[in-house]
């Protein structure tokens, strides 16, 4: 279980890879479309706010229709949405040096998890923002983000972390992000912020099965 949603889990308890929800294929022109409606969502926001932004302000940048717009998102949180996960997805696999602290392997995954994220706050804070949305399009978004953080903190925490910990991670990584999408909280702080947590959780050894 995540606090985005839920986590499907395989042999031995890990959770497994996230799967899309069903949709029909797409031509290289629908697909095209699809990827300029997003790239200009991310230019909607850097420009003005996400009260600011609408399905028709995003379309009209990107040279579609806004009926056009609706075919493939209902709403311009489902595209917001959209818009961090293709983000969040395109990251490469962290690389965990398991001979360092836990608590800075915990923060190394968190910086990873936010490149980019320092260079656009209004795209970060706009997206989190759409992710509190209870549309089950945002909802099936915000569960396959959930479940990509939920992996990485466990890759960093290793194997045999202990599942409250990671629950304790995952509930403090969230609410930094939602306190830095409500600007409250530098972006950049995350990962010392992720740090500290891990820092009071593992301290001594602690965190991991008996």
């Amino acid at each position: 279980m995540t606090v985005f949603g839920r986590v499907t889990t395989g042999e031995g308890g890990g959770p497994m890879e996230p799967t899309e929800a069903p949709r029909r294929h797409l031509s290289p022109r629908q697909a095209d479309l699809v990827d300029r409606l997003v790239v200009a969502a991310a230019e909607e926001v850097e420009e003005g706010s996400y009260d600011s932004i609408t399905v028709r302000s995003i379309a009209r940048r990107a040279g579609v229709s806004p009926a056009s717009a609706y075919t493939y998102f209902s709403s311009k949180d489902h595209l917001l949405a959209e818009l961090l996960w293709r983000r969040t997805r395109e990251l490469p696999p962290p690389l965990v040096d398991l001979n360092r602290p836990p608590a800075d392997r915990v923060a190394e995954v968190v910086r990873h998890l936010g490149l980019g994220t320092v260079d656009s706050p209004a795209v970060v804070a706009a997206c989190t923002t759409a992710l509190l949305s209870g549309s089950p399009d945002v909802m099936r978004i915000r569960e396959h983000i959930g479940g990509e953080i939920h992996r990485r903190l466990l890759a960093a925490l290793g194997a045999d972390a202990d599942p409250t910990v990671l629950r304790v991670l995952e509930t403090t990584y969230i609410g930094a992000m939602l306190g830095a999408g409500l600007g409250h909280l530098d972006f950049a702080e995350l990962p010392d912020r992720l740090r500290e947590a891990a820092d009071l959780m593992l301290g001594g050894g602690a965190g991991r099965r008996p």
